[in-house]
């Protein structure tokens, strides 16, 4: 049998195509780690994606440094699958990290490795297919290809479809769906979402685009006559001022600025809607009310403070949507290269209380804050009694 250390000196070149590590020993940790080839800026580079909790953790790494990382990592795992072009490995890990290494030679080579920095294993929209409304927002060319400026674009609308195509079980198929998309601006995740679900797996889905600007409600309104889009339908208003009544069975609320995405999220717990998808913006709140004298040390940095009080607010977002009977997840939402509002909050009504209102009390308490949404949801219920 080979020495891996060999194995992996030689692997990392020109002919490697993927690498996949699994069977994670521990059930904390990272689940599974996918490599794959890159080029960037002419560099061979080794794309190291970490799946650990529903996220993916990217780092891009020099040959050496990739074969270091693998033996590293290894031990944790139970074993390692290797294609190149001409060959494929299977690397069976024991409990004490003794490897055995298993190879045979492909019955024909293949011939190109695909070395896109941006490629993705699989997109909900294809490229070269005809989307109107890709191509009326600048994302697509009439002829279907994406604009290479907005590829950022194309990749952020297909990883929020992701997340929409995992809570499709939710959806009910046997009646008309309604969503609400608070300040929904230009809508290029709203076209999508309408695109996807009416279109593509054929729901009876009712869409409504909640914005400020009347300008871009105007416009908006515009392209969804164009399309045909029947139940899309967009309004200038507040959010902490709607008042739309009926069955609402998800809230998407995406970059809505400082507490307005707590207001979103009161509309929505209020609702009971069965599925919440918010990408907060702008957490400027608890930046002006975090106080901690153990901590201060910390706090006297302001970009410290002001990114430890961003990822304050979702964490008690996330809280307070437990307590309210909401499966909650924290996510990443995009590559924190493409953009640091990178956080997606997705939750799931199921009625079940986390029981963790002595915990939220006691973070309140340590760092002298009384966010938005915990204030929104309080009023609530003394108005129920």
């Amino acid at each position: 049998m080979d020495k891996l250390e060999d194995i992996l000196k030689e692997i990392f070149g020109i002919n490697f195509i993927s690498a996949v590590i699994s069977g994670a020993r521990q059930k904390e940790g990272t689940d599974k780690i996918r490599i794959r080839p890159v080029e960037k800026k002419g560099r061979l580079l080794f794309q190291c994606e970490e799946l650990k909790n529903n996220q993916a953790f990217h780092q891009n790494l020099e040959k050496e440094e990739a074969a270091a990382y693998v033996q590293n990592v290894l031990p944790a795992f139970r074993q390692m699958q290797i294609e190149t072009k001409e060959m494929q490995y299977l690397v069976l890990v024991s409990k004490k990290g003794k490897t055995t290494v298993q190879k045979k030679r492909r019955s024909a080579p293949v011939k190109e490795v695909d070395l896109s920095h941006d490629r993705n294993k699989r997109y909900i929209l294809k490229e070269g297919a005809q989307i109107p409304f890709l191509q009326d927002l600048g994302v697509m060319t009439q002829g279907g290809q994406i604009v290479k400026s907005r590829f950022d674009k194309f990749r952020q609308i297909n990883r929020f479809l992701e997340f929409i195509e995992d809570i499709l079980p939710r959806l009910p198929k046997d009646r008309e769906v309604t969503i609400l998309d608070f300040g929904c601006g230009k809508s290029y995740l709203t076209f999508a979402m309408y695109y996807y679900l009416h279109e593509q797996k054929g729901y009876d889905i009712r869409i409504i685009g909640l914005d400020l600007k009347k300008d871009v409600i105007q416009n908006c309104s515009r392209l969804a006559q164009k399309y045909g889009y029947t139940k899309l339908t967009f309004l200038q208003g507040d959010i902490a001022e709607y008042e739309g009544t009926g069955t609402i069975d998800m809230v998407v609320t995406l970059h809505a600025c400082d507490t307005a995405t707590d207001f979103a999220l009161a509309k929505a717990i209020e609702w009971e809607a069965k599925v919440i998808l918010s990408v907060p913006c702008c957490q400027h709140e608890l930046n002006k009310q975090m106080e901690n004298e153990t901590l201060s040390p910390l706090f006297s940095y302001g970009l410290i403070k002001e990114r430890m009080a961003a990822l304050a607010t979702d964490a008690m977002r996330a809280e307070y949507l437990r307590r309210e009977g909401y499966d909650t997840q924290i996510l990443e939402f995009i590559d924190m290269e493409h953009t640091p509002k990178n956080i997606l909050i997705r939750a799931v009504y199921t009625g079940k209380r986390a029981g963790n209102e002595a915990s939220i009390q006691k973070c309140e308490e340590m760092l002298h804050i009384r966010p938005t949404l915990g204030r929104l949801l309080g009023k609530c219920k003394r108005e129920e009694l």
